[in-house]
C-alpha cells in the first residue's frame, strides 16, 4: 500500500515538474512574444493593429493548450488510478452527482469563454477603430482582375486631390461603361483620384505608403466582391460594389507601418477566371521618401518612374510566383461577363 502511495506521488510530483518546465518555456518565451514559436504560425504583423490580433491569437493558444493539457491529464489520471482493479469486486469509489464538482467543471468553461469573447471585443474594437483626420487616405477600387490605387489626401505632405483629371485605366473605363450600359449602375462612389496607380495584365499595382503614419483605406468594387489582403496586416477586409447599399464597412484604419519593405497583398475573395493573378504590392518607405514619390507623381512621372527616383525598384518585387500576364488562356475563352 505504501509502495503504491509512493509511486503515486513520485508520478505527481513528475508531472509537476513538466508543468512547471512548460509554463518557464512559456513564461521566458514571453520576452520575445513575437518570436516564430509563439507566433503559431502566423506572419510577423507590421502595424499595432496586427500586433494587438497576433497577441490575441497567442494567448487564445496557449490557453487552448493549457486546457487540452489539464482534460488529457485528468483523463489518463482517471484511467490510470481509478479503474476497476481485477482482483477486485469492487467498483472506484465513484464521484457521480458530486454537485460541488458538477458546479466547477460546469463554471470553470463558461469563465474560459467569458473571457475569451471580453478579449476578442476588446480587441476587435481597437482594430475596427477610426480615427478622425488620418494622415493619408487611400481610395481601393478592385475589378476583376486588378487593383487601382488613389490618393484622396495626404495634408501632411502638401498633397490634396485638387483638380481631378478623368483619366483611369482603360480597361476598368470600359468595365465602367459596360457595367452602366448593361445595369444603369451609378458608379460615382468609385473615386477617381489625381495621383492613381493601376494594375493591368503585364503590370502588378505598387501602393506606396509611408511608415509612422496613420493610413485609411477606403474599399469599393467595380463589379463583383474582392477582398483586400495584405498578409502583414494579419486581417482580411471584403471588397463590396455599392458599399453603401450593401451596408458593407467599407473603411479601415491602420495606426502606422513600423517598417520599411516591400509587403505582397492579395484578393482572397474567389472572384471568377484571373483570382490568383490579382495581386498587388505594398511599398513603405520613410516619410521623406513617401513626400518626394508624391512629388514625383505629381510632375507627371508614372509609378515606376517615380518609386526608381527614391531609390526603390519600380516593379513588384514580393509577388512570386504568381504572375501577371493573363495569356495563357486565349481571348475567345475568357469570361464576358462582370
Amino acid at each position: 500500500m505504501n509502495v503504491a502511495h509512493g509511486s503515486r506521488r513520485r508520478i505527481v510530483r513528475r508531472a509537476g515538474l513538466a508543468a512547471s518546465l512548460g509554463l518557464a518555456v512559456v513564461t521566458l518565451s514571453g520576452c520575445s512574444i513575437n518570436n516564430s514559436v509563439l507566433r503559431f504560425g502566423w506572419p510577423t504583423g507590421v502595424t499595432p493593429q496586427a500586433h494587438r490580433m497576433r497577441e490575441l491569437w497567442t494567448w487564445s493558444v496557449v490557453a487552448a493548450l493549457a486546457m487540452g493539457i489539464l482534460v488529457w491529464a485528468l483523463t489518463f489520471w482517471t484511467i490510470t488510478f481509478h479503474r476497476k482493479r481485477q482482483d477486485s469486486p469492487e467498483f472506484p469509489r465513484q464521484t457521480g452527482y458530486n454537485v460541488p464538482l458538477e458546479l466547477v467543471y460546469t463554471a470553470v468553461p463558461f469563465v474560459a469563454i467569458s473571457i475569451l469573447f471580453y478579449f476578442t471585443v476588446v480587441t476587435q474594437n481597437y482594430v475596427e477603430k477610426n480615427p478622425a483626420n488620418p494622415d493619408v487616405t487611400v481610395d481601393v477600387t478592385a475589378y476583376q482582375w486588378n487593383w487601382k490605387f488613389g490618393y484622396r489626401q495626404a495634408h501632411e505632405f502638401g498633397y490634396t486631390n485638387g483638380e481631378i483629371p478623368q483619366v483611369k485605366s482603360p480597361e476598368l473605363k470600359e468595365k465602367e461603361l459596360r457595367m452602366q450600359t448593361k445595369e444603369g449602375e451609378d458608379l460615382s462612389y468609385l473615386v477617381n483620384d489625381k495621383i492613381e496607380t493601376v494594375g493591368s495584365s503585364t503590370e502588378i499595382p505598387v501602393l506606396v505608403l509611408p511608415t509612422d503614419r496613420s493610413i485609411q483605406f477606403q474599399l469599393a468594387s467595380a463589379d463583383v466582391v474582392h477582398s483586400f489582403w495584405v498578409p502583414e496586416f494579419l486581417f482580411k477586409r471584403d471588397v463590396m460594389p455599392n458599399p453603401a447599399e450593401n451596408h458593407s464597412q467599407n473603411v479601415f484604419t491602420i495606426s502606422k507601418i513600423d517598417r520599411e519593405g516591400a509587403f505582397v497583398g492579395r484578393c482572397a475573395e474567389m472572384c471568377g477566371t484571373y483570382h490568383s493573378m490579382m495581386n498587388f504590392e505594398v511599398r513603405a518607405v520613410s516619410p521623406d521618401k513617401f513626400q518626394r514619390y508624391l512629388q514625383a507623381r505629381e510632375q507627371g512621372e508614372s509609378n515606376a518612374q517615380a518609386l526608381s527616383s527614391i531609390g526603390q525598384s519600380p516593379v513588384a518585387i514580393t509577388t512570386h510566383p504568381f504572375k501577371a500576364e493573363r495569356l495563357e488562356r486565349a481571348a475567345s475563352e475568357a469570361p464576358t461577363g462582370y
